[in-house]
């Protein structure tokens, strides 16, 4: 079992940066994907980015493509989102997310969740 808790959600003004940091307990096996989605009220869960444990390669929505930047840390068991120049489209509730069987952009297909933190960008 491995669980995850997000941390760093804040309110941040546009053009503004934020780094999010998911902490996880438990094991994360190097064939495993951890993702970040996003969510807000009335909408789906929808793709940020993601980043392919063992390897280190990582996937970006188009949406925060040259903005955002995903890490990880093997000896702290932390995957990190760094978000830089802040649009009011990046406000919701973001999640930290473990794909065990390989890359997705599907919320569906992770199978552990963190509860969340929430990101409000204003204008």
């Amino acid at each position: 079992q491995v669980q995850l808790v997000e941390s760093g959600g804040r309110v941040v003004q546009t053009g503004g940066s934020l780094r999010l940091r998911c902490q996880a307990s438990g094991r994360i096996y190097s064939s495993s994907v951890m993702g970040w989605f996003r969510q807000v009220p009335g909408k789906d869960r929808e793709f940020v980015a993601a980043i392919r444990w063992g390897v280190g390669n990582k996937y970006y929505a188009d949406s925060v493509k040259g903005r955002f930047t995903i890490s990880r840390d093997s000896g702290s068991n932390t995957v990190d989102l760094a978000m830089n120049n802040l649009k009011t489209e990046d406000s919701g509730t973001y999640y930290c997310a473990r794909e065990r069987h390989g890359l997705s952009y599907q919320a569906s297909e992770y199978d552990e969740w963190g509860q969340g933190t929430q990101v409000t960008v204003s204008s």
